[in-house]
């Protein structure tokens, strides 16, 4: 059965409609901060699965809006990121990266060596480590030829697509309570700013605060960055450097908030007025966040990780263990121990088992329950956007050739 693309983002809209009522009436999940694209996504997923084994029939959703919703809202991110704080996140990002770099190389070992356990060339264990982990389904697919056609490895597609479905449940699971595991131990407080990158706080007041014009200049901006971003985009691509596509936007997003915010201090813009913007991009934002998130998972089909299931369960609990346990021990102690480094940790579940979209779509919903954490939006998707897939590819190279 094909669902097309209108009915499939129908679809989404009322999944996000049942994720957020039910975290607004599950305390539990609001107060572990688990998105509530997951919750809608995961259950749209669950529900094809049952249908497919009760029925037989097989669902595929056309998800071709997915990646549109992403673009938007990585040029929001630009758009929300102020060039003059961008020297705050300099210290942070440099260390999150080499965090990550570290992290990756544990992966990867990690992922071989269960590999050899089982019986498997231990190169395989890299499709269960960062190529599908960190890189996503992009690296995985980009990797699946050279596993394939020179290692001989014959399931290598299968292994990195079921560990990267896995990856991308757990990452969702996980960010909330480590944020909220580590604000309860280490008794930090919370921002009480209550504008937020990704939509509103849970507690705030529903009240209409949005203004028309705001929206139609957010809206006016975030096509001006799509736009903008293609041109980037382009560029990149006549260089050696593979980037994912959002980054353009990203970038065009950062730029034309620079210029939005210079024409403002010369004189009082008309298409530009930041604080009548902000709202309506944060609200924006954060539908296309939700949106990509739940059409990534209602998009998932369980059934397929049957053949693998009992290996892959195995290397997967491993692994998100190793995650948690570098998480609490590494990552929250060396950045900083306060507020912004437990919701990077949120973010940094997302960036090592997810994507960026997951690791994102993690620190919104804790920022939603205990307040902003502007650092962590600028630091996260900058490591991810720039810094992880460069890293990834060397670590990957590298590693490849370490068992003959």
């Amino acid at each position: 059965m094909q669902v097309d693309s209108f009915h499939s983002f129908t679809l989404t809209i009322l999944l996000l409609f049942i994720g957020k009522g039910l975290v607004a009436r599950i305390n539990f999940l609001r107060a572990y901060s688990i998105p509530e694209s997951l919750v809608g996504g995961l259950l749209c997923a669950v529900a094809t699965c049952i249908i497919f084994y009760g029925m037989g029939l097989t669902i595929n959703f056309d998800l071709q809006l997915r990646d549109v919703l992403l673009l938007y809202f990585f040029a929001g991110i630009g758009l929300n990121t102020d060039i003059r704080s961008l020297a705050s996140g300099g210290r942070p990002l440099v260390v999150l990266t080499a965090l990550s770099v570290c992290f990756m190389v544990l992966q990867n070992m990690t992922g071989m060596g269960l590999a050899q356990v089982f019986g498997l060339d231990p190169r395989a264990g890299l499709m269960l480590g960062s190529i599908s982990l960190t890189g996503g389904v992009g690296t995985t697919l980009s990797w699946t030829e050279f596993f394939t056609d020179t290692l001989g490895i014959a399931n290598a597609k299968e292994l990195g697509l079921a560990a990267n479905t896995i990856g991308l449940i757990s990452a969702c699971v996980i960010g909330g309570p480590i944020a909220a595991a580590l604000i309860g131990k280490y008794k930090l407080t919370p921002s009480d700013n209550v504008e937020l990158e990704v939509g509103s706080m849970h507690k705030e007041e529903k009240v209409a605060r949005i203004d028309y014009y705001g929206v139609l200049m957010a809206l006016f901006w975030l096509n001006m960055a799509l736009i903008l971003g293609s041109f980037i985009n382009e560029g990149l691509a006549k260089s050696p450097v593979v980037l994912p596509e959002f980054v353009g936007c990203l970038v065009a997003g950062i730029v034309i908030r620079a210029l939005g915010t210079l024409s403002t201090l010369q004189r009082q813009g008309r298409m530009w007025r930041w604080p009548i913007m902000q709202p309506g991009l944060a609200l924006i934002s954060d539908i296309c966040l939700g949106g990509f998130i739940t059409m990534a998972l209602m998009g998932l089909q369980l059934w397929t990780l049957q053949p693998v299931l009992g290996f892959m369960l195995v290397c997967m609990l491993i692994q998100v263990a190793l995650v948690v346990l570098y998480i609490f021990v590494v990552v929250f102690r060396v950045m900083g121990k306060d507020y912004e480094s437990a919701v990077m940790c949120a973010g940094f579940g997302g960036i090592t088992l997810g994507s960026t979209a997951t690791a994102i779509a993690n620190m919104t919903a804790v920022t939603q329950q205990y307040g902003a954490a502007h650092r962590a939006f600028i630091v996260v998707p900058l490591v991810c956007g720039f810094f992880i897939d460069l890293a990834n590819a060397l670590v990957i190279g590298v590693m490849v050739n370490f068992t003959p």
